[in-house]
């Protein structure tokens, strides 16, 4: 099975990069999702635990839980030290299934694959990109985005021309969702018949 990680800064398209995966029957493990999962489950204790007042009703109050961790110069690095874990013990859960299931391919959508060194335990890295202003007025038109929130987040992120350096394959996002997809389906057909050893190597 090979393990394919897809990233891409935010506004770049992963989303819908991801969609076409799963059209195409490749199973894909959302890493926002999982994150988001875990903010209303096994992630509230500790979280509560290590910056007190961030959760309520059973769930982390994201905003809270932001401006705790700004606070604290640590904050970041703790916070990943209790996150992280948990998201890879999803990730490994969910490729282990993939493969019990005869998957031939299976995706990892991470968005800070190569800052967090995911990159090493994939076997085919994809960065979804699309030109700066596209990028950048599809985030501005999210709710209570604003220019100097987009600002604080591209300087967490790698830059966008370095992810496309590192990366095995690019889907450009900035033509139509046709061309898009077509771009996926022909990085599929290259991929169909290659194996895989990070499954092996870094998940079984």
């Amino acid at each position: 099975m090979i393990v394919i990680g897809l990233t891409g800064s935010i506004g770049m398209g992963k989303s819908t990069v991801a969609e076409r995966f799963r059209q195409l029957g490749i199973p894909v493990c959302d890493a926002d999702a999982v994150v988001h999962e875990l903010y209303e489950g096994a992630a509230v204790a500790p979280i509560e635990a290590a910056f007190p007042g961030t959760t309520s009703g059973g769930k982390v109050d994201r905003v809270k839980l932001g401006q705790a961790v700004l606070k604290d110069p640590h904050g970041l690095k703790r916070l990943e030290a209790i996150v992280h874990p948990m998201v890879q013990a999803a990730e490994r859960e969910f490729l282990r299934k993939a493969a019990e299931q005869g998957a031939q391919m299976a995706v990892l959508e991470v968005p800070l694959l190569f800052e967090t060194g995911g990159d090493a335990r994939v076997d085919v890295t994809i960065v979804v990109s699309a030109p700066p202003e596209v990028q950048r007025e599809r985030v501005l038109a999210r709710p209570g985005m604003t220019p100097s929130k987009l600002e604080a987040i591209l300087a967490r992120q790698m830059p966008d021309s370095e992810k496309r350096r590192r990366a095995d394959f690019v889907v450009d996002t900035g033509v139509t969702i046709e061309e898009s997809h077509a771009q996926v389906d022909a990085i599929v057909e290259r991929l169909r018949n290659r194996g895989g050893r990070a499954y092996q190597q870094f998940w079984s």
